[in-house]
């Protein structure tokens, strides 16, 4: 199996050998393969103008520096620690990390003097593209497995954003009143669905979050999200967890008429995907998380929910106007106060990228 000349092999030849794999299996080699996992590849760059989609940070620097704003606040709430430690999990090129710093260093100098920076990437390409670009942070920026950490941060935040909706997921679908998951086996063009009995692991969250499903309606679940979220508390001894993405309220995800095939979608060249079992490594997947989920799980492992917002509301309450304010009457160069201006509109206004974002923080409770 390992011989095997690339991933779409590899994994027919594990389906031959095991048989019919969950969805989550599939996913979790689809996205983060050592050797050709999508977000693992060192020949290309998955988010950007080249890759398959765009995050905020790549939109606009003032997503980074209005969260340095509100992050600056929060500073102030732990009773301005003279250390303290950001980690941010999953950073993609460092553009937000880069974003951040810049606007600490220059606008909040002392709380920048108290910052170590710890990035958790997935493989060492990625790690290296961030590396590259935080350069002149070096004295700052540390990298370190998010899973591998043993020392508390006391205190610190955790921050993500566009991490939960790339995790691994199961699939589930109802067939004659009868929970069933949604596998992977292989065919003659591909790879193609086949039902199996649920994983235990399954069946006791679908029991566990009174899941009801209507006939032939798919639903994901996402176990790998309440374990990120009991891990991040466990290392939080003082602090706070910052969760950027998108989604909605299991109600919602679980009753809208238009999901009830569920959320899984893939990504290629910013286009929708006409089979998310295609191109397995070379394409984005990502489902719609659930944020009741999200806070249930923090309640259970000790976290506070302090804020959940609408991203642009969320910008907008924290200094979002004031900065590009400030840049017009530092009078920086006409051309980046146009890009300013024009990158903000993606984040401000209620058919931008931001409306479909939230945000919610979780605090640590001592």
């Amino acid at each position: 199996m390992t011989a095997a000349p690339n991933l779409t092999e590899r994994l027919r030849a594990r389906i031959e050998h095991e048989g019919p794999i969950t969805f989550y299996e599939w996913m979790k080699a689809a996205l983060y393969d050592e050797r050709e996992g999508y977000y693992c590849r060192a020949d290309r760059v998955p988010q950007g103008r080249t890759g398959d989609y765009r995050t905020a940070p790549e939109v606009s620097p003032l997503f980074a520096a209005t969260f340095a704003e509100y992050l600056a606040r929060l500073h102030t709430d732990l009773k301005w620690p003279r250390s303290w430690t950001i980690m941010e999990i999953g950073s993609g090129s460092g553009e937000f990390a880069c974003g951040f710093l810049n606007h600490l260093r220059k606008h909040a100098p002392e709380i920048y003097d108290a910052t170590s920076y710890v990035i958790s990437e997935v493989g060492a390409a990625a790690s290296a593209r961030a590396a590259h670009r935080l350069s002149e942070f070096h004295e700052r920026v540390g990298f370190q497995c998010f899973d591998e950490i043993q020392d508390a941060l006391n205190p610190g935040i955790i921050f993500s954003n566009e991490l939960i909706d790339a995790f691994p997921v199961h699939r589930v679908v109802m067939r004659g009143r009868e929970l069933r998951e949604l596998c992977v086996t292989a065919s003659d063009s591909g790879f193609a669905w086949i039902e199996c009995d649920p994983e235990p692991a399954v069946v006791e969250y679908c029991q566990r979050a009174e899941m009801h499903l209507a006939e032939d309606q798919i639903a994901e679940v996402n176990l790998k999200a309440e374990e990120f979220v009991t891990r991040a508390a466990a290392l939080l001894n003082r602090g706070y967890l910052i969760t950027v993405d998108y989604g909605a309220e299991r109600e919602e995800l679980w009753r809208s008429p238009n999901r009830r095939l569920g959320t899984l979608r893939g990504f290629y060249r910013h286009q929708l995907a006409d089979d998310v079992l295609a191109r397995p490594g070379e394409q984005d997947l990502t489902t719609t998380i659930d944020w009741t989920q999200m806070k249930e799980a923090g309640q259970g492992a000790g976290l506070r929910a302090i804020r959940f917002d609408r991203l642009d509301k969320f910008l907008m309450n924290n200094g979002l106007l004031s900065i590009i304010q400030e840049a017009a009457n530092n009078e920086l160069d006409s051309s980046e106060i146009t890009r300013l201006s024009t990158s903000a509109r993606e984040l401000i206004l209620p058919t931008g990228l931001a409306a479909s974002f939230q945000v919610l923080v979780q605090e640590r409770v001592v």
